[in-house]
């Protein structure tokens, strides 16, 4: 997982100025295993910082994605895009019902990065891998939803 200093580093690179909201930013990049919309870094932060606008988001995360610090991962059947701080070569499952994204490691993901790096000449910056599904909570859900709903069919005749 990249730090925050890492990505303070990479905005200075990109010739942006270090305000506390970019900071912020980074911050809450740095330490999140989740995978955020630039509305909810937005929303996340706005409290504390009253002067953050969504352009400031959006600027940041533009370019720490056009560093390589970050990864788009589009959207997770929400129509969102969200952003992943873990340049790491890993899987992305995205549930498109509650929308949830989490990340798997895989030893065949790291192998391919390293064969793909290694016969391209392509130096990497990341990788991205995203499976679209249910996750096991909205299978038992909708499974439930599926039987009520059997059941008063069965019940009304």
């Amino acid at each position: 997982m990249i730090t925050q200093a890492e990505l303070i580093s990479s905005l200075k690179k990109a010739g942006l100025r270090i305000t506390p909201q970019r900071m912020a930013i980074c911050k809450l990049l740095a330490e999140s295993h989740q995978h955020p919309t630039a509305a909810d870094v937005y929303t996340a932060l706005k409290p504390d910082y009253p002067s953050l606008s969504l352009a400031t988001v959006y600027n940041t995360l533009d370019t720490l994605v056009a560093q390589g610090k970050v990864n788009v991962l589009g959207d997770a059947g929400d129509g969102k895009v969200h952003f992943d701080a873990d340049t790491t070569p890993h899987i992305n499952l995205a549930c498109i019902h509650c929308h949830q994204i989490i990340d798997v490691a895989s030893d065949l993901v790291m192998q391919m990065d390293q064969e793909i790096g290694a016969t391209s000449g392509y130096a990497l910056l990341g990788s991205r891998v995203i499976y679209y599904g249910l996750c096991p909570s909205c299978q038992a859900a909708l499974k439930e939803q599926n039987l009520t709903s059997i059941q008063s069919t069965e019940g009304e005749k």
